[in-house]
C-alpha cells in the first residue's frame, strides 16, 4: 500500500513541478544520485559525469511540460534523457575526431530499464527501513563511507554499525524476494 502512496506522491510532485518549475528542486533531490550513478558508470570521468548529469536535469526541466505520467518512475524518463545525452556527446566526440561512429552502447534496453525499476523498488524499500538501518545503508552505499566513519557519525561502535547494516540488508533481501514472489 505504501508503494502506491509513494507512486502517487511522485505523480503529484511531477504535476506540481509542471505547474510551478520551482517545485522541480524536489524531483532533482530525489533523483540526482540515481542519474549521476547511471551517467558515471558510462563515462568514467567525474567531471564529464557531473556535466552530463547537470545537462540531464536542465533538459528535464526544459521539457517537463511534455512528460506524461504512465505509472513508470520519473527516474526512467530521466535515465532515457541521460542515455540520449551520453550518446549525443559520444557521437559528437567521434565526429570531431573524424572516425566513423559505430553503434552507441548507451541506449537503455529492456534489461537496463528493468534494472532501473529494480533500483527504484530498492530505493523505496530503503525508505521503509527503520531510521538507524536506513541511515547506515545510505551512508555506507550511497555516500560510500567506511564502517568507522559511520560509527563515529552515529556515536556507536563499529560492531553495532555492522549489525545494523546486516539487519538492513537482510530486511531488504526479504522484501525484494517477497516483491518478486
Amino acid at each position: 500500500m505504501k508503494a502506491l502512496s509513494k507512486e502517487a506522491d511522485e505523480r503529484l510532485l511531477v504535476e506540481a513541478a509542471q505547474k510551478d518549475p520551482a517545485r522541480f528542486a524536489e524531483l532533482y533531490e530525489s533523483n540526482f544520485e540515481r542519474v549521476y550513478a547511471f551517467v558515471a558508470r558510462r563515462v568514467g570521468n567525474r567531471a564529464e559525469a557531473e556535466d552530463l548529469t547537470s545537462e540531464v536535469f536542465h533538459q528535464a526541466l526544459a521539457h517537463l511540460e511534455r512528460y506524461e505520467w504512465r505509472g513508470i518512475p520519473f527516474a526512467a524518463w530521466l535515465l532515457r534523457i541521460a542515455a540520449n545525452a551520453i550518446a549525443d556527446r559520444w557521437q559528437r566526440t567521434v565526429r570531431e575526431q573524424g572516425k566513423p561512429a559505430p553503434e552507441s552502447p548507451t541506449q537503455p534496453g529492456k534489461r537496463e530499464l528493468r534494472e532501473v525499476e529494480r533500483r527504484a523498488m530498492l530505493y523505496r524499500l530503503v525508505e521503509k527501513l527503520p531510521a538507524d538501518q536506513r541511515r547506515v545503508i545510505v551512508e555506507r552505499f550511497v555516500e560510500q563511507r567506511s564502517i568507522r566513519e559511520v560509527a563515529q557519525d552515529l556515536g556507536r561502535t563499529e560492531g553495532a554499525v555492522k549489525q545494523l547494516q546486516f539487519r538492513a540488508l537482510e530486511n531488504l533481501r526479504a522484501q525484494m524476494e517477497g516483491a518478486h514472489a
